[in-house]
């Protein structure tokens, strides 16, 4: 591909304090991809996306988006970029209704497409629709992480980053959740996914980045990945 990446982390590092948990990584996604970032828990995985946010900041390298270095920007302009994060742990406003979540993810743009979008993520989400004035911290799991999908995507945004979307669900739930995630990209949206559960990530994505204590230690196509020993004996519990 000639066209520069939509975002590229080029020798990234950052720290907690002394822990250095980003060491020199090298990973770009292009305009119109899925990539997966997989890994065992505590491999870096979260820290790279909130990287992307200044949360670390990076202490060394460049995180290009659209070739501009935003490693040093404001959170409120990025998020002004059209990046969207739909975090680990949903993070939802769990005492407003779903309908105000819903309007909180207006915020980096305005409510002026407001009517437009809730519309459009009521048909990907009916029981949102359904619950639309429940109190969001009542509804289950699998719902609030619907509305946390839902919540990113008023905001418009070309590039949505994911963080661990299948965490604590149920099997069905999390079979929903990746059917909802290729349905997001076919709307022509950019996915960055981390995942522990490998198999679904790598099913998904085109391609794919193994990440061990802070490093990128593989990357290539997703199938490729798949089907290396390695990668299926750490990651998909296979021999």
């Amino acid at each position: 591909m000639s066209e520069a990446p939509l975002l590229e982390f080029s020798g990234v590092q950052a720290q907690y304090g002394p822990v250095e948990a980003l060491k020199d990584v090298h990973v770009h996604i292009f305009k119109g991809e899925i990539v997966s970032l997989i890994g065992s828990n505590g491999a870096g995985k979260t820290t790279l996306l909130s990287s992307i946010f200044g949360a670390p900041r990076a202490s060394a390298g460049k995180i290009l988006h659209k070739g501009e270095d935003i490693s040093k920007l404001a959170t409120n302009r990025i998020s002004r970029r059209g990046i969207a994060l739909v975090p680990e742990g949903r993070q939802i406003y769990q005492e407003m209704s779903v309908e105000e979540n819903m309007m909180m993810g207006t915020t980096p743009i305005g409510m002026a497409h407001f009517e437009e979008d809730r519309t459009t993520m009521f048909d990907l989400f009916p029981r949102l629709k359904e619950r639309r004035n429940q109190t969001a911290g009542t509804m289950s799991g699998g719902e609030q992480q619907m509305l946390a999908i839902a919540r990113a995507m008023m905001a418009r945004p070309e590039l949505i980053l994911f963080d661990e979307p299948s965490l604590g669900l149920a099997p069905l739930v999390v079979k929903r959740v990746f059917e909802v995630l290729r349905e997001i990209a076919s709307m022509g949206k950019t996915i960055f996914l981390v995942e522990q559960n490998a198999n679904h990530a790598l099913k998904l994505s085109q391609r794919a980045y193994v990440m061990v204590n802070g490093r990128i230690h593989l990357s290539g196509e997703s199938a490729a990945l798949l089907d290396n020993e390695d990668v299926r004996k750490a990651y998909l519990g296979l021999h």
